[in-house]
């Protein structure tokens, strides 16, 4: 399928799927993935990895803290980029190194669920009260790479990497409607956990290892990170201000 095509089957699948539902304005935090591991590099100085939501931009340009193998690596990344895709207003999640993101978050606190409650009993909980696997999340993340693989070997007979776009939206949406069995955690719920993560790192400040040469805050026109608004604050039009990251010398 031609690029354009799929950049069109991104757009209508954010559409028809609900999976833009409740994205993050201005870049905003949702949930407690960000600050548990701080990216010491800053990326706001890295342009080699705003190259577009390529399959080809997901290759090594960084080592991986969690991940051991490329090809499960590769599956998170044209996950993500379904779900937050390139576009004519700018990059998607791969441009923007949310799988190096999401990589390095489940390497460590997030990921190991390390300063939450996790023994047992684990009784089936209600939707209002949050986590209650007995799974931790990088283990919940490796469990629905493996299983996206499984279905696209059973429903096209190829790697999932390998999809056309509309099939690898097909297996993200039965993902979402809860239609895949999962040990330990509902499809559901998994899925609501990697859109959250997506979005985080297309959104939260780029020391954190997402968000490249804060493009996300760009497409927002979020400042990110200012000293001070004193400047601007009483003026009557509306003051365009270039983003800054923790990462920059103010």
């Amino acid at each position: 399928m031609a690029e354009k095509d799929k950049n069109f089957s991104r757009r209508d699948f954010l559409k028809t799927s609900g999976i833009a539902t409740g994205a993050l304005i201005g870049g905003g935090i949702i949930g407690g993935l960000i600050g548990a591991n701080t990216n010491k590099q800053d990326n706001a100085t890295d342009s080699s990895s705003s190259s577009g939501g390529t399959k080809e931009a997901s290759s090594s340009i960084r080592g991986l803290t969690f991940f051991k193998s490329m090809a499960d690596f590769e599956v998170l990344s044209q996950a993500t980029e379904r779900i937050f895709p390139e576009d004519d207003l700018g990059p998607g999640a791969i441009g923007l190194a949310v799988p190096y993101f999401i990589d390095n978050q489940l390497a460590g606190s997030y990921g190991e669920n390390s300063k939450e409650y996790m023994q047992a009993p684990f009784a089936q909980g209600e939707p209002t009260q949050g986590y209650q696997s007995r799974l931790k999340r990088n283990e919940m993340f490796m469990q629905g790479i493996q299983l996206m693989q499984e279905e696209a070997d059973s429903r096209f007979k190829t790697k999932f990497v390998d999809l056309e776009g509309e099939q690898m939206d097909e297996i993200l949406t039965a993902f979402q409607e809860n239609e895949i069995k999962m040990r330990g955690v509902e499809s559901q719920f998994f899925f609501r956990l990697l859109r959250q993560a997506t979005l985080e790192g297309a959104y939260a400040d780029p020391i954190y290892g997402g968000n490249v040469n804060m493009d996300g805050w760009q497409m927002k026109g979020f400042p990110g990170h200012q000293l001070a608004y004193i400047k601007d604050i009483e003026s009557e039009d509306f003051v365009e201000i270039k983003p800054k990251s923790l990462g920059m010398n103010h």
